[in-house]
């Protein structure tokens, strides 16, 4: 089993029973941003920061389809995986590495501790190329 302690490389948030499928739910993040994870309906687990690149609406508040959530406030689908906008729309959202084991949800500690956003628009994606 992983461990919480303060130096652990894994930080348990919680069982997987906690997040029904399709579903989200969200993690505080003392001088950080909220996080929300996400629990699909093929079981997988992913967690990316709770505000949508283009407005910064809650992403936990969004429809999750297969593996992307859509923001509720202008309808951008983000990818679980990446982080990215799909389609056309631009920008990206930090995403934390997850883990299930035993039942229990786990979050990289230093993804967790590293993930902010900045304002609205300021994101650039991992697959942009610099100009």
């Amino acid at each position: 089993m992983m461990a919480d302690s303060p130096h652990a490389k894994w930080i348990d948030v919680g069982p997987t029973t906690q997040i029904e499928p399709g579903m989200a739910a969200t993690l505080p993040v003392e001088g950080g941003d909220e996080i929300a994870i996400f629990h699909t309906k093929r079981g997988q687990f992913f967690a990316l920061v709770n505000k949508c690149p283009h407005k910064g609406g809650p992403l936990s508040q969004g429809i999750v389809h297969g593996d992307s959530v859509s923001c509720p406030l202008h309808n951008f689908r983000i990818s679980l995986h990446s982080g990215e906008a799909l389609g056309e729309d631009k920008g990206c959202t930090p995403t934390i590495e997850t883990r299930v084991d035993a039942g229990r949800i786990y979050l990289l500690r230093e993804a967790l501790l590293a993930a902010s956003l900045p304002p609205a628009g300021a994101v650039a994606c991992p697959t942009d190329k610099a100009a």
